[in-house]
């Protein structure tokens, strides 16, 4: 699937909070200043267009449903961010963010604790 721009990025995660909405619904959860019914509607299109989200007709309008799960999403993305910034290596990932964070070694004995109760789930 393509990737997403930050507008579509923006949709997508209200449709995953929802689980599909009108575009009345979208537009609805946007922060203040709220895009116009237009622009979400418009996006959401590409968005259709895309392969990102599917839709079902209620008469003239539509209920815009996601295709692709918040989790598989993340997943992509971050693969993505570990193959363009760090060389495909997630433990320079992790270097990275334990370098710049700050973080002390009882929150990286913390995080390693949690990574090998994930493991076995993984296998």
């Amino acid at each position: 699937m393509k990737e997403l721009t930050k507008a579509e990025e923006e949709v997508m995660h209200i449709l995953w909070k929802l689980d599909g909405a009108f575009v009345k619904d979208l537009v609805e959860e946007f922060p203040e200043p709220k895009p116009a019914y237009n622009t979400v509607s418009t996006i959401v299109r590409i968005l259709e267009t895309k392969g990102w989200v599917k839709h079902e007709a209620y008469g003239r309008t539509h209920k815009y449903i996601p295709v692709m799960n918040k989790e598989s999403y993340l997943k992509g993305s971050l693969n993505r961010m570990v193959k363009n910034y760090f060389g495909g290596s997630f433990e320079q990932l992790v270097s990275f963010f334990a370098g710049n964070n700050n973080l002390s070694t009882e929150d990286l004995d913390a995080l390693m604790q949690n990574i090998k109760k994930d493991i076995p789930k993984n296998k």
